[in-house]
């Protein structure tokens, strides 16, 4: 098969689409656009033709663009099923046990609440499409869930490869990584990593995809047993997800 070719569209002030197109069939999806104009605007310069939404939670800047997306072109709006009664114009509703396919493509659905009761994230190929559970460097505010829930949904998503993509819903990559120098100053890694990622947001570039092997080593919400971040917050014998609690509430106020 062809492989799967992902573009990038900024919308809003620092949200992510992404635009998903299979030249084998002609499909092309958009990930979480809350906005119409960008993806219309990627849509004419790519050449493509939009076939699907796939929404990976209810909230306003990941849905914003379903409807006049639906109108124009005819799309089908695939979604998280739990939470139907939060989606307009939700036509399939997804889970883990469901799966989902694009094309010739087999599409797993990972449910990983905790930013909402229903998040899921969308897994092709060698892509995860995280929405606002999982960032570069972070996680989601715990909108309608628990540490614990954060836990389970972040431990699901690093036993995917190494090597996995992650296209997530927002551009917070610096701030959460000075947030992340704040708790792990001496993680080698982490200040390898905000070199790039400073450059990068000096030239005005993404700094998504990431990857689940760049995560596990950076992103403090993957780390509670980290023995420098349990020493930052004076909890070398907590559990990991009290240290994941304590962690996020820190990030709240950073």
């Amino acid at each position: 098969m062809t492989p799967l070719a992902i573009e990038l569209v900024p919308c809003l002030s620092d949200n992510y689409a992404y635009l998903v197109y299979d030249a084998d069939s002609g499909l092309c999806a958009v990930v979480d656009p809350s906005e119409a104009p960008p993806v219309e605007a990627a849509l004419e310069r790519k050449g493509w033709k939009l076939t699907h939404i796939l929404n990976t939670h209810h909230h306003f800047d990941h849905t914003g663009g379903n409807i006049p997306l639906k109108e124009k072109f005819g799309v089908e709006i695939v979604g998280p099923g739990k939470d139907r009664d939060r989606f307009a114009g939700l036509d399939t509703g997804v889970d883990e046990s469901s799966g989902w396919t694009f094309g010739a493509w087999p599409v797993r659905v990972m449910e990983i609440p905790a930013h909402t009761s229903s998040h899921i994230a969308f897994i092709v190929d060698d892509a995860a499409f995280t929405g606002d559970t999982l960032f570069a460097m972070g996680c989601g505010r715990l909108f309608e869930g628990t540490p614990a829930m954060m836990w389970s949904s972040l431990s699901k998503l690093m036993t995917l490869p190494d090597a996995t993509r992650v296209f997530c819903g927002h551009e917070y990559t610096q701030s959460n990584g000075r947030f992340a120098l704040t708790m792990e100053p001496h993680n080698q890694d982490l200040i390898a990593r905000m070199k790039d990622v400073d450059a990068a947001r000096t030239k005005g570039a993404p700094t998504i995809p990431s990857t689940i092997g760049l995560e596990k080593k950076t992103n403090p919400f993957m780390r509670p047993d980290s023995p420098e971040l349990r020493k930052t917050l004076d909890m070398e014998s907590a559990s990991d997800v009290d240290v994941l609690g304590e962690t996020r509430r820190r990030k709240d106020s950073f």
